[in-house]
């Protein structure tokens, strides 16, 4: 069957409108979204999503209906530079299609979930104007995402992993001059140029690793460089794979790029979701799939990628046992999933890192959506309990979310209050029910624990690693599974269960139904997400192997066990140690006492941003500092700027110029031939003196000159 043929035999037509739909939901709200209300513009940015997801779908039936053979479906012309003929074409193969199901679906329960939030955000912040720019932002966001894993070249690819770095920066410091409490402050626009330095790094290494590929292959089209593999040496491709490993290090927050992942908590609650869950951070763990050819020509470097990751997943985890943040906390969980699925496609196990990648955007924006449930009904009881101790001044008693608050506001917003700080929780079991339920739920997926999501994709992983003799790399990630359910109950209890130990969280509302109505999608996804690869079954098994080569592994009960005994472990100590006894208001982290330096080690993600500060950061400073003070200032425009061209222009113009080249030369000149003419004039004044005698006189000696002349000659 020809190309076109192809094309027109299903939906594949409509590959284009992954990008298209997004953006034109975007220019809408640019255009017209003035003169909309919130919902108007909240639903048309959802709807533009979910019409990527219709699409997305309709591609992946068209797919199935095809026989899983991929398809490109050209768009535009896009760079002929002599042989090199790159086209904008999309790719549409059964990776591709389910990273776009995952994205739009993910990415769409999302916008939704952002309508209700957004709406009491904004006024929190006091500046509901900037309801229309997040949603902007959002398509945005789906946009990029979707050129980034629907790109039929590793350069389209490129354009859309820019793309998503760029929407990172927009929306990590969207509330950019303020802080969680609408005061000023440059922590969110500081957590966005981390991300965004962060990632340029990585971004250098996926550049360099181009630039090879470009130079011995010849082509960025992904079946080009494919069916060449064969053909270059192993050590070429080893650099073009541990040169990816650094842009999928900064995309995928793996060591040592990860610093820029729990900051990104700075933006909006949605944000986060949508970066740790469905967007940003799978970016890296498709690149490797997608690489698989490379990858498995070379298997130093997939050992490489391998430790990187499980290594990333056992140093991330015991860092998130430390964290008080709500929100950080699942974001060190975030570093430590990502690590288990580089660890997964490292080893190539392509299945089951792509089978993990899935699961884990149900479960983890089922909690970073639930958490952010849980700060606004923080922040609705603080409100609440904020406007009960001014009702004798009669100030607006409004809930939070119908309008802009007066004086009375201004004063709540007044205490310093962190409305994400675990601390300040306990007791919401009781207060938001629902929330609390659907929390638990991504909780257990996330742990690992049967019959969720989470235990089959993250049991796939490490029986892959069993039975393909990555011994280290097994017991590196079983033992992050056990913190990963540690943590998981440390943080259920801590925010759940026991009394208030704030008066915000003894007052606290549950969230609308705008808001809980996608966490209750995602409940089910985190519930029955595992049903995509069920042993013995290998849905996506069998799909994935249309594009890459897979292997289907058996399910291994000894490993399954273990995993399941040391997660339940995990959470009985946690109950133990913060469920028997839930903290009390100001008390000491239980563990801080027992565990003495360990926990500060934790507690302070084990210096590592310190000791970014201390060996990269301020030696920057101090060296931008030198160079600003000493070699711009001192040396480049006091010394050499003033000294050396200024006073040698002052020099040349004042004294060698003027004093001798204009005042000794040209004037001595003009001056010697003023003189010469004055004598000149007055010798020859002499001879006209006005008397007839001395010109007959002068007459008579010319005529005695000529005829002497003429005698002699």
């Amino acid at each position: 069957m020809h190309l076109s043929e192809t094309v027109n035999s299903g939906f594949f037509f409509l590959a284009p409108w992954l990008v298209l739909a997004p953006v034109t939901g975007l220019l809408f709200n640019i255009v017209f979204g003035g003169r909309l209300g919130e919902k108007a513009i909240g639903w048309v940015a959802s709807a533009a999503s979910g019409a990527a997801f219709v699409v997305s779908a309709l591609l992946a039936w068209s797919l199935a209906a095809n026989g899983g053979h991929a398809v490109s479906v050209p768009f535009a012309e896009w760079i002929h530079i002599g042989s090199l003929e790159l086209d904008w074409t999309f790719r549409v193969d059964s990776l591709s299609t389910t990273m776009m199901l995952v994205v739009s679906g993910v990415g769409t329960l999302i916008h939704i979930y952002a309508i209700g939030y957004m709406h009491e955000d904004v006024r929190f912040k006091r500046d509901p104007g900037r309801f229309r720019r997040f949603f902007v932002f959002l398509n945005l966001f789906i946009a990029a995402m979707m050129i980034l894993v629907s790109g039929d070249s590793y350069l389209m690819l490129f354009v859309g992993w820019e793309g998503v770095g760029l929407c990172s920066f927009l929306l990590i410091g969207f509330w950019y001059e303020m802080d969680t409490l609408a005061r000023p402050s440059w922590a969110n626009s500081d957590a966005a140029k981390k991300a965004f330095i962060t990632n340029r790094v990585g971004d250098f290494g996926f550049l360099i690793a181009g630039f090879i590929m470009f130079w011995v292959f010849g082509s960025f089209q992904f079946d080009e460089v494919f069916s060449q593999v064969s053909t270059i040496a192993p050590g070429i491709i080893i650099a073009i794979t541990l040169f990816m490993l650094v842009g999928v290090a900064g995309k995928s927050a793996q060591i040592p790029l990860y610093v820029w992942l729990p900051d990104a908590m700075a933006g909006p609650t949605p944000v986060s979701a949508l970066i740790h869950a469905a967007t940003m951070v799978t970016a890296g763990v498709y690149l490797i799939a997608r690489s698989a050819p490379l990858y498995s020509s070379v298997p130093e470097a997939q050992n490489i990628v391998a430790l990187v990751g499980a290594v990333t997943a056992l140093f991330a985890a015991t860092i998130a046992v430390g964290q008080y943040d709500i929100k950080r906390v699942l974001a060190y969980s975030t570093i430590s999933q990502l690590g288990f699925m580089v660890a997964a496609v490292g080893m190539g196990a392509y299945v089951a890192g792509m089978f993990h990648l899935v699961t884990h955007a149900f479960f983890k924006a089922l909690l970073f959506l639930s958490a952010g449930s849980v700060i606004l009904g923080l922040e609705r009881g603080h409100h609440r309990a904020a406007h009960g101790h001014h009702d004798d001044h009669g100030k607006g008693k409004k809930k939070a979310g119908k309008g802009k608050e007066e004086s009375g506001d201004e004063e709540y917003h007044e205490e310093v209050f962190d409305p994400g700080d675990m601390r300040n929780m306990g007791g919401l079991r009781k207060t938001m029910p629902v929330t609390f339920w659907l929390y638990l739920i991504g909780g257990l997926s996330l742990s690992g624990i049967f019959p969720f999501a989470g235990f089959w994709s993250k049991d796939e992983i490490l029986a892959d690693a069993f039975r393909e003799g990555f011994t280290g790399v097994y017991w590196l990630l079983t033992v992050a599974a056990f913190f990963t359910a540690l943590y998981v109950g440390r943080q259920i209890w801590m925010v759940f269960f026991g009394e208030p130990r704030h008066e915000a969280a003894a007052h606290a509302e549950e969230s609308p139904p705008v808001i809980i109505t996608p966490l209750a999608v995602l409940a089910f996804l985190a519930t029955f997400g595992g049903a995509f690869n069920l042993p013995g079954v290998h849905t996506l098994t069998d799909w994935l192997e249309h594009t890459i080569e897979v292997h289907a592994g058996e399910f291994i009960w000894s490993v399954a066990i273990i995993s399941t005994m040391l997660a339940l472990l995990a959470i009985l100590v946690s109950w133990l140690i913060y469920g028997r006894n839930p903290l009390k208001a100001a008390q000491v982290d239980p563990l801080k006492r027992p565990l003495g330096f360990i926990f500060t080690g934790m507690e302070n993600k084990w210096y590592v941003d310190e000791l970014y500060q201390a060996v990269i950061i301020n030696p920057f400073k101090k060296l931008s500092q030198f160079l600003a003070d000493v070699i711009d200032e001192r040396f480049w425009h006091d010394w050499f700027h003033e000294k050396v061209i200024a006073g040698t222009y002052n020099w040349l113009s004042n004294i060698a110029l003027d004093r001798y080249f204009d005042q000794r030369g040209i004037d001595a000149f003009a001056n010697a031939l003023g003189a010469w003419t004055q004598s000149l004039s007055a010798a020859l004044r002499k001879v006209q003196n006005g008397f007839v005698r001395s010109y007959a006189l002068s007459v008579l000696l010319g005529v005695v000159v000529i005829l002497g002349y003429l005698i002699f000659k």
